[in-house]
């Protein structure tokens, strides 16, 4: 067998017309009655292209999926920021407040319960994280933190029919109350007036009660096919990797009366007679 190669590598190498020849009717002669051996190899080459094609289609469209998110987000902080530029075009001297700062967490692990929406995230009370705080995925609110330890905490998720939060749906400025259900959309309940809300409005956080900060996203406006007016989540509940817990601070109360009501000064007491034309004393003078 090696003498054999040996010697076809040997023809195969000499520059001769007459070997040229030879070799030209060695091809002609056994090449085409050798096609099919190749069939096996083509078929497994384009296997392999195919799923490389494949593999390009599903980066693409998983690089896509991120920009729509990005993009989401950055649509509803365009229009949070109209919103707010329209106000304050009509006002003067208006003290805005301050942004929220937030802690991000990794989800670790979810309830795997069909009765019970919730997510554990790694952040806890040694994040500074506190029980009843907001969390959201960037762009919409996706639940509150409800139970807190040291290196962890539990989300409940606004799908879980424990919660419960006060929302306005906008532009009517209507009040609600989002009720979860363990659905994908869950309901709005009284509604003031239900004939001012239509699907597609938005639903944001109306920072009723303390329970989340005002003007958070929450979804929009959907008609269910039991038709009740339920709202379409904008937090991406399939793709829940990174939770942003948003740091809010109860308000300043102020207790004392005195400090925002001015009473009315005291008016002088009438001059007595004789006294007219005396000098007023250093107290008076200094008061």
């Amino acid at each position: 067998m090696m003498a054999v190669l040996i010697l076809f590598f040997l023809v195969w190498r000499i520059d001769s017309p007459r070997v040229e020849r030879f070799r030209a009717g060695l091809i002609d002669r056994f090449v085409p009655s050798f096609e099919w051996t190749l069939v096996p190899v083509t078929r497994l080459v384009g296997m392999v292209e195919d799923f490389q094609s494949y593999q390009r289609i599903y980066e693409q469209n998983q690089e896509l999926r991120r920009e729509l998110q990005q993009m989401k987000a950055w649509k509803e902080a365009a229009l949070q920021l109209e919103q707010e530029n329209a106000q304050l075009l009509n006002l003067n001297n208006v003290r805005v407040d301050a942004q929220l700062s937030y802690v991000t967490g990794v989800v670790l692990a979810d309830s795997g319960s069909p009765f019970r929406q919730s997510v554990l995230l790694n952040i806890g009370t040694r994040d500074g994280i506190v029980d009843g705080w907001a969390a959201t995925d960037g762009l919409g609110i996706a639940g509150r933190i409800s139970g807190v330890g040291k290196q962890t905490s539990r989300v409940i998720l606004l799908t879980d029919s424990n919660s419960r939060i006060p929302v306005t749906v906008q532009p009517s400025g209507q009040n609600a109350l989002l009720v979860g259900d363990n659905t994908a959309a869950p309901p709005l309940e009284f509604l003031e007036s239900p004939d001012k809300v239509r699907p597609g409005d938005r639903v944001v956080s109306s920072g009723d009660g303390g329970v989340f900060p005002a003007g958070l996203l929450v979804g929009l406006v959907a008609m269910g096919t039991d038709r009740r007016l339920r709202v379409r989540l904008s937090a991406d509940y399939e793709r829940l990797q990174f939770l942003r817990v948003l740091r809010s601070h109860p308000g300043e109360q102020v207790d004392d009366n005195g400090a925002l009501i001015v009473t009315t000064p005291t008016q002088a007491p009438a001059a007595t007679p004789g006294t007219e034309g005396a000098e007023p004393s250093s107290a008076e003078g200094d008061g």
